[in-house]
């Protein structure tokens, strides 16, 4: 028996579990068992390390789901439909060419954006957010990409974004299946940026809930850690609902504080934490109009 056999044996892991699976395997495991249990997706968005997974995109696009997927800066494209041949053979002497040629040179992304020009881009408005609205420069390209672990060539929309930022300017590359025909500019640029409520709930999971904070070793224990980390992240997002006329600046913080308060009713009176509160949303609210009013005095 070798050591990460032992290793398993220690924590409890089931047998019939032993199985390696990369995270783009494991995320279509995951995509698959939501459809069983009749989950809707509007569309599945992902980091760069699955949207440079081709096969993971071809999975998801196999299941009629949408997808956005982000990919690094480094990814080849072809600008035109490439033809794959096999070279031939310049002498005589050694083997024969086994690797395949495209017809057509491929530009990695970031080297394409240097080639747009002004009017190459478009200025779309996101979404409203707390620091302002949110928009940015968008610029979308029909472009193709060469598997060459299957030898396919595929067709996919290339999104590039440039955002203002406190530290200079953020970028970002993502491909999507979704054709310009079945969605506008701005709803597609809109999927582009939602995946950043993805990255919000691990923060507010971790932060607030001490989903990074367990100190399980076994199987079992860490799934029920994971899992009541997960129905008090559903229970919170619920609350927010539920409030959200009354008071739409809810946040995960403020639920936190008020089930701590609950549970120790004598460090406070309910008065006392109600008011807090709502001076914490009343500071809240004049920083959002602070950057709502300074946009408005910029856009003059």
């Amino acid at each position: 028996m070798d050591y990460r056999s032992l290793r398993c044996d220690e924590a409890g892991i089931p047998v019939d579990e032993r199985v390696f699976k990369t995270k783009p395997e494991l995320a279509i495991d995951i995509i698959k068992h939501q459809l069983s249990r009749g989950t809707i997706f509007d569309y599945v968005a992902a980091d760069g390390l699955y949207g440079n997974d081709t096969a993971f995109a071809r999975e998801i696009n196999n299941m009629g789901l949408i997808y956005m997927l982000d990919v690094h800066s480094n990814q080849p494209i072809y600008l035109q439909k490439p033809e794959l041949f096999l070279p031939e053979r310049k002498t005589a002497k050694g083997p024969s060419p086994k690797k395949l040629k495209a017809t057509s040179e491929n530009i990695n992304v970031c080297k394409y954006i240097n080639t747009l020009k002004t009017s190459d881009w478009k200025t779309i408005e996101v979404r409203d957010s707390a620091k302002g609205v949110l928009k940015g420069k968008f610029h979308f390209k029909s472009v193709y990409i060469w598997d060459k672990n299957t030898n396919t060539i595929e067709d996919r929309i290339l999104v590039i974004s440039k955002r203002k930022t406190k530290n200079g300017e953020e970028i970002k590359y993502s491909f999507t299946n979704a054709t310009l025909g079945q969605y506008t500019e701005q709803a597609i640029a809109y999927m582009q940026a939602q995946r950043f409520f993805i990255e919000h709930s691990f923060k507010e999971q971790k932060q607030i809930l001490g989903m990074d904070q367990f100190q399980t070793r076994k199987w079992l224990s860490w799934h029920h850690q994971i899992a009541l980390n997960m129905l008090v992240g559903s229970f919170m997002l619920k609350e927010k609902l539920l409030n959200q006329e009354e008071m739409p600046l809810l946040s995960a913080r403020d639920i936190m504080d008020f089930l701590v308060f609950k549970f120790y009713k004598e460090l406070m009176t309910e008065e006392r934490m109600l008011a807090s509160l709502k001076e914490r949303h009343r500071k809240r609210e004049a920083d959002i109009d602070y950057c709502y009013s300074k946009q408005k005095d910029l856009l003059k």
